[in-house]
């Protein structure tokens, strides 16, 4: 069992790292803070390929943590 949560662990860890490459940086700066009109981009930003990495991200972010938790207390 720990075995087979180590090696799903270790697969998380290694696409976590490439969708995080994959995406773009945030290079525009502070956006509403700085005062920037909210554009078309932004607005549909959830539905492009962009946002799809974005949720992925966060996903596995997530899976990474709750395997993680999962494996010390095992």
């Amino acid at each position: 069992m720990k075995i087979a949560l180590s090696i799903l662990l270790l697969i998380v860890c290694i696409f976590l790292i490439g969708v995080v490459i994959f995406q773009e940086g945030n290079s525009q700066g502070l956006g509403a803070v700085g005062g920037m009109a909210e554009s078309y981009w932004g607005k549909n930003k959830g539905r492009s390929l962009e946002g799809k990495l974005q949720k992925i991200t966060a996903i596995a972010a997530v899976l990474f943590v709750v395997l993680s938790l999962v494996l010390n207390i095992i």
